[in-house]
């Protein structure tokens, strides 16, 4: 019954912080619309409870949701399961396919992770000094090449999986036409790593948006070592966010 009680309170939790903030639906569409259109697929990796899949929706795209949470999923599949334009997908992605531990924190769902070495090194963070992952479960793991197979080429991929990035972005083997990989400054190296695997992909150019602001960390795209020196800026301030790729245009 306790741990009955922690889950609902950790997904009320995050209802209330990706629904229920007036306005953030607006600026997410707002934000998105630099990728999305109608039409396009939007791959979101780690789709939680749905924040993401509710604003590219409602600008007209197509949206593979992968969430291998069980409590989330249940989110996803009520407010999305009879839209034909999501498919809900109760998979993990990797760099190959299989299945994987996911280690689950039940109070604060959003640091799920499939990351033993990132959870150990949020852990020491001060930030997360309340952060339990208390139980965990086998999920099945597909890779973003096969679901491009499956879907069709993505507009736009997110990925926001707690530390697992980089292992997501080695199950791609071309470019995609934009993407996003989250930042968090206790794992700066695992993000740099992140990074380094997008530049060996294609001509990308970089921006940072921090902590759910849609907002610009920089009024000009950068190349690899902007963005780098960027995030150094960041790091201190110990706030988490969003690194975002775009291939550039050509010449």
């Amino acid at each position: 019954m306790a741990e009955r009680l922690r889950r609902v309170r950790g997904v009320a939790r995050s209802l209330a912080m990706y629904h229920g903030i007036p306005g953030r639906h607006r600026r997410l569409v707002a934000f998105y619309g630099r990728f999305l259109g109608p039409g396009d697929v939007a791959f979101d990796v780690g789709a939680h409870v749905g924040s993401r899949v509710r604003a590219w929706r409602k600008l007209g795209a197509r949206v593979v949701a992968l969430e291998p949470q069980p409590d989330c999923l249940t989110v996803l599949r009520l407010l999305f399961g009879r839209d034909d334009g999501v498919v809900i997908a109760p998979v993990a992605a990797g760099a190959a396919a299989g299945t994987a531990r996911l280690g689950l924190s039940s109070a604060t769902p959003t640091v799920s992770s499939m990351s033993p070495e990132w959870t150990r090194t949020v852990g020491a963070d001060r930030g997360f000094a309340r952060v339990r992952w208390d139980r965990s479960v086998e999920v099945a793991v597909t890779t973003l090449d096969a679901l491009i197979a499956e879907h069709g080429e993505p507009a736009f991929v997110k990925i926001d999986v707690e530390g697992f990035e980089l292992d997501v972005l080695r199950g791609l083997g071309r470019p995609v036409r934009a993407l996003s990989f989250e930042y968090l400054p206790p794992a700066h190296d695992a993000a740099l790593a992140a990074l380094d695997h997008v530049d060996a992909l294609g001509p990308y150019r970089y921006n940072y948006s921090p902590v759910e602001t849609m907002t610009w960390a920089s009024d000009d795209w950068l190349d690899a070592d902007g963005l780098r020196a960027l995030l150094d800026r960041f790091r201190p301030l110990g706030r988490s966010g969003d690194v975002y790729a775009e291939l550039s245009p050509p010449r």
